[in-house]
């Protein structure tokens, strides 16, 4: 059956039932009314020849003796034994026309000749069937041979025989057709070798697929033939989109689906009488493609009539039924309501214990007032408990790692949401197949249900090796591997090694979910990471400063509800912010005096080297050095969702950090984000995302104007597509002097951005992944489109190159020159560069810079993207691809069109 029936079947099923207890149906005709389309006659095979008609005298006689010619690889013996002749036995010319058929019907021999009937000295002439020596196939391209082979029952060094040719022909006919190939056609050769053997050859001419050129619909007063179309599976074919439509060709199982989508329509429209008197498909007069006409009555249009409720139940009364039932009275009837109101009482039925609840919808038909009477019972039905829980399937996964996760236990109470509960968190580890399902089946009594769980295990670990490629990273080489499922246990061990144009780390890490099989979580992590910026001029990266980081972190959680858990950390990490001195650095030593008295000095001696805000920019001067980082937190979560790859539920996670228990930076961080999954109709699901965070420094600006928080602990906002990698949010645009007085544009490929971060951020997202078909969900594809908006901000605005109200007083007073701004050492401020200085002569060196600094992007507005993307669970690892176009933007943001990202399953 095709994929379309498949996935229909599941959805609809229900209430198709509860319509044909409405009244029945006529049998459909379905596509075997059609014409029957035969292979043609095999061109080289040639009808066994008739048996010899009985002379006109009589035969009659004794055998005197049997001789046999013509065998070759069977003994004569054998052949005597097949015709069933033996001397001295009584013959007749029937006995000798069924020993012919006889002999013929051992499917051995191509020709049999009896003669000696007057003398009663048989002879029996025979020509052997050859023996097959290849099968070859010709003309299949549509179909390849590995697809057709299994389909061929005669095989080589088996005897040739024409009732197994042409079976073997009216397979691969029958196997084109369930492609849509009606026209395919298939002729058997012969071709002849020595010693009585052949190769069989089988030439196929696959005609083109046979498409559904008309769908014509007879007898609908109330829906027009174009309305009813769009019901169908099926579609005609041609249209703008024809080439892109793969559902335009026939399938006949996909007729008989198109029959059961007319009813459903109808029943959900009110008509309960509609049936569908007949469905015919017919060939065309070229036999090229098919007409399909479906001949329908639709009947009288229902309301809903009265809805009453009868329980057979002491704790599950008919008021509550009603209550639960969300139909009223007078609206049109609609079997879909009923099948969903019939699916509620059963699951709240099942919250009460009643596993095997019976809850059926009875129907009285008022045909004079057109209306349907509903009417909800619940038949006796014994209270159920679990008898046994049965797990299959899990061969690396311990029972025990699955059995934890069920809020049913052995001998408990049945009940449907503990059960579907259940189903979830199993769902959640990841370690099994999508769409898990935890069947019921009855126990060893009415009162007992067995639980069963049919597992298919996947992947879960990940490897990274040799190389790869990132548009944000370029060529990656890296070694690491995790498993989320280390030996079975759920534990998750990771460690790697990888290295990039600007990343570098070795990290280690481990987690146990279940500390002394209690529900508490603790993991560790031990890293060191060697991180190298850049910024951007034009379409260049030149790498900036690095971040070279080392560290540990421990973690520790438990639930606190079913749905709420909390967690706490501690991390102790040492940074050490760098730049490259032969690029950023300036120094005085080799500087010649105006004079031309050699190296300037001060009168302290030689200067060293210092970072040359005219090279860096003041606000990564200000950064340089080491700080260690001691920060304690929590995390506090809900999440109720229904798996990894959710379709409903919430999850929302608060999280806070607090730095400054010793160490050098001291900030409370707050971070919060949620995610809410809707399952909308026809398979779509929609999600809606938010975060947002906010840094808290404990501590003032210093006397230079550096903000608190330091560079690597702000905020860079999440990725948004549409913008590139660190694409928005506070950064500072050196703009080159095309001359002395001439400044270039700042969106000129000479500009060179840098992104600060932000204390602030937030991010919201809508997306609506699409349903898939059974192909492309067994592809791993995922396609979704998606909105996108955010905005990162709040920062002190830095010192900047040539900026000549950088040191303006209080009053409005200069307290500094541009160029003194210029001037300006890392750990001076406006004021020490305007003082009087002893050994001034010690700057003098420094001439105008050619750049000048521009801050841009410190704004709440927000940024806004719209795009198109797909996940895809590619041979080389989870893959995302997204397109993305930015519409809101602000000055100084990076946009990008296109981003993909790649990893490896193992």
């Amino acid at each position: 059956m095709s994929s379309s029936t498949t996935q229909f079947t599941k959805r609809i099923g229900g209430f198709l039932l509860v319509g044909t207890i409405l009244g029945g149906w006529s049998a459909p005709l379905l596509a075997q009314n059609a014409p029957a389309q035969t292979a043609p006659a095999p061109a080289a095979v040639t009808p066994p020849p008739a048996p010899a008609p009985a002379p006109a005298q009589a035969i009659s006689g004794t055998i005197r003796s049997i001789r046999v010619d013509g065998s070759e690889r069977l003994e004569p013996e054998t052949v005597r034994s097949y015709s069933n002749l033996f001397p001295g036995q009584e013959y007749s010319a029937e006995s000798l026309d069924q020993a012919l058929k006889d002999l013929y019907a051992t499917e051995l021999f191509a020709d049999v000749v009896i003669t000696g009937a007057e003398t009663g000295n048989l002879v029996v002439t025979v020509r052997e069937n050859p023996v097959i020596n290849r099968i070859v196939l010709e003309g299949n391209k549509r179909i390849k041979d590995d697809k057709i082979s299994p389909e061929i029952k005669l095989s080589p060094r088996q005897i040739f025989t024409r009732s197994k040719v042409r079976a073997d022909v009216d397979r691969i006919i029958e196997l084109y057709r369930r492609q849509g190939r009606f026209a395919a056609t298939v002729e058997p050769k012969i071709v002849q070798l020595d010693q009585n053997r052949v190769d069989l050859i089988f030439e196929i001419s696959e005609g083109d697929k046979s498409k559904v050129r008309a769908i014509n619909i007879i007898g609908n007063q109330e829906y027009s033939d174009g309305r009813l179309r769009k019901e169908m599976f099926t579609k005609e074919a041609g249209g703008l989109l024809g080439i892109l439509k793969s559902n335009d060709s026939y399938d006949p199982d996909r007729l008989a689906a198109d029959q059961q989508k007319l009813r459903a329509f109808y029943l959900t429209q009110g008509y309960a009488d509609f049936r569908v008197v007949s469905a015919l498909a017919e060939l065309t007069p070229d036999r090229e493609d098919f007409i399909i006409t479906y001949v329908i009555e639709e009947g009288p249009r229902y309301k809903f009539g009265t809805v009453e409720a009868e329980s057979e139940l002491r704790d599950f009364p008919a008021e509550y039924i009603k209550a639960a039932v969300q139909i009223k009275p007078g609206s049109w009837f609609n079997a879909k309501q009923v099948e969903d109101a019939t699916t509620g009482l059963n699951e709240l039925a099942g919250l009460r214990g009643y596993a095997f609840a019976d809850v059926s919808p009875n129907f009285d038909r008022d045909a004079e007032k057109r209306l349907m009477n509903l009417t909800f019972r619940v038949a006796e039905t014994p209270r159920v408990y679990v008898e046994r829980i049965n797990i299959q399937g899990n061969t690396v996964t311990r029972d025990k790692v699955i059995r934890r996760e069920f809020r049913l236990n052995e001998g408990d109470a049945f009940n449907a949401f503990k059960l579907k509960r259940s189903q979830d968190r199993i769902q959640s580890l990841g370690f099994f197949q999508e769409n898990l399902e935890i069947k019921q089946a009855q126990g060893s009594s009415s009162d007992r249900v067995n639980l069963n769980v049919d597992l298919e295990e996947k992947s879960t670990g990940e490897l990274q090796l040799s190389a790869g490629y990132s548009s944000l990273e370029r060529f990656i080489l890296s070694a690491s591997v995790a498993q989320r499922n280390f030996m079975g246990k759920g534990q998750q061990l990771q460690t790697g090694i990888s290295y990039s144009r600007y990343s570098k780390a070795i990290q280690a890490g481990f987690s146990e979910p279940y500390l002394f099989d209690k529900s508490i979580l603790l993991g560790g992590e031990v890293f060191y990471r060697d991180y190298s910026s850049f910024n951007f001029q034009g379409n260049n990266r030149n790498q900036t400063y690095g971040q070279r980081s080392i560290g540990s972190s421990i973690r520790l959680g438990f639930p606190v509800t079913e749905y709420v858990s909390f967690g706490t950390r501690y991390s102790l990490v040492q940074d050490k912010i760098t730049l490259d001195e032969d690029i950023f650095f300036t120094d005085p030593d080799f500087v010649a005096d105006p004079d031309g008295n050699g190296p300037l000095t001060s009168s302290n001696g030689p200067l060293d080297p210092v970072c040359d805000p005219r090279k860096a920019s003041r606000y990564l001067c200000q950064e340089l050095g080491t700080r260690l980082s001691s920060v304690l937190g929590y995390t506090a979560a809900f999440d109720d969702t229904n798996g990894i790859h959710a379709t409903r539920g919430q999850r929302v996670v608060f999280n806070q950090d607090f730095a400054g228990l010793g160490g050098d930076t001291k900030y409370i961080r707050t971070r919060i984000d949620g995610t809410k999954y809707f399952g909308l109709p026809a398979g779509f699901i929609l999600s809606i995302h938010g975060e947002g965070g906010y840094i808290h420094p404990l501590s003032k600006e210093d006397e230079v104007g550096r903000d608190p928080i330091r560079l690597t602990d702000r905020f860079f906002g999440p990725q948004m597509r549409g913008f590139d990698i660190r694409g928005i949010g506070p950064r500072i645009i050196r703009v080159p002097y095309v001359d002395a007085d001439v400044l270039d544009d700042e969106d000129s490929k000479n500009a060179i951005t840098d992104a600060l971060g932000g204390r602030a951020f937030y991010m919201g997202r809508v997306e609506v992944e699409f349903p898939n078909s059974s192909a492309l969900k067994n592809l791993g594809l995922r396609p979704s489109a998606f909105v996108d908006i955010g905005s990162v901000w709040n920062l002190t605005k830095p010192v900047l190159l040539n900026d000549p109200g950088a040191c303006s007083g209080p009053d409005g007073s200069d307290a500094g020159t541009s160029e003194d701004v210029i001037n300006l050492l890392p750990g001076q401020t406006c004021a020490e560069a305007a003082a009087p200085r002893p050994d001034a002569a010690e700057f003098d060196f420094i001439p105008r810079s050619g750049f000048r600094e521009l801050y841009r992007g410190d704004s709440i507005k927000p940024r806004l993207s719209v795009g198109i993307g797909v996940n895809w669970v590619s041979p080389f690892g989870p893959l995302r691809i997204d397109i993305a176009k930015a519409l809101l933007t602000q000055k100084g943001d990076e946009t990008k069109l296109f981003s993909f990202n790649v990893g490896t399953q193992f």
